[in-house]
This record gives C-alpha cells, sequence and structure tokens, in this order.
C-alpha cells in the first residue's frame, strides 16, 4: 500500500549555516537511500519555505488567490516522501527515520487506489 509521508517542522528564522544543511542533509540522503534499497520509494520532494505559497478557493465559480500557505501554524509542510510499504507499521518505522521528526512530526496517509475500487 502507497503511504505519503509529510515532513512538518518549524521554518527557520535564521539561515542555517553551510555545516548546519550539510549535516542535515546527510541525514536525508541517508534515509533516502534506505527506502531505495528498500524499494520503499516511489517519489520524494522538498518544498520551498511556506511563504512562497499561493492558496487558490475557489467562490461563487470564480478562484480566488491569496499568498502563503493555507492556515498560519508554527510547524509547516516542508516535504514528502511517498512509500509503497508492505503495511502502516512499516510506514511508521520508516517514518520514524525521517530527521524532520526528531524535531517535528510526520504526518502518514494512506493513498487511495482507485483502481481498487
Amino acid at each position: 500500500m502507497k503511504y505519503m509521508l509529510l515532513i512538518y517542522g518549524v521554518e527557520p528564522t535564521t539561515e542555517p549555516t553551510p555545516e548546519e544543511i550539510q549535516a542535515e542533509m546527510a541525514e536525508y540522503y541517508a534515509f533516502t537511500d534506505e527506502v531505495n534499497a528498500r524499494n520503499l520509494l516511489v517519489a520524494s520532494e522538498a518544498l520551498h519555505l511556506s511563504h512562497t505559497a499561493t492558496t487558490v478557493r475557489v467562490r461563487a465559480g470564480k478562484p480566488i488567490t491569496t499568498d502563503g500557505p493555507f492556515a498560519e501554524t508554527k510547524e509547516v509542510l516542508g516535504g514528502f516522501y511517498l512509500l509503497d510499504c508492505k503495511d502502516l507499521d512499516e510506514a511508521i518505522e520508516m517514518a520514524a527515520k525521517i530527521p524532520g521528526a526528531k524535531q517535528g512530526s510526520v504526518e502518514i496517509r494512506p493513498v487511495i487506489d482507485f483502481s481498487q475500487m
């Protein structure tokens, strides 16, 4: 079953040092190597900071856009992994290994397989 692992964290208020960026990216590369080696990875991406977001709502048939994320919150969506895991237990195991889970959180959502309906 496919699971979307959504990585939430607090956006930095200061620019991280090159060493901090390199250390964090090394952890993410190691995680990505593991999910690749286990043939779980379907897709993954990191997102730009939330101030680059545009939210779209349709009201009275017309799109209304707002700069920024849907809701103001301390934790924002920073990226995701889409994994094909055997079950929720394996998805939880992998989510716990995502570096962002140490300071933020990882939300696991099963993906609907419409071909099975």
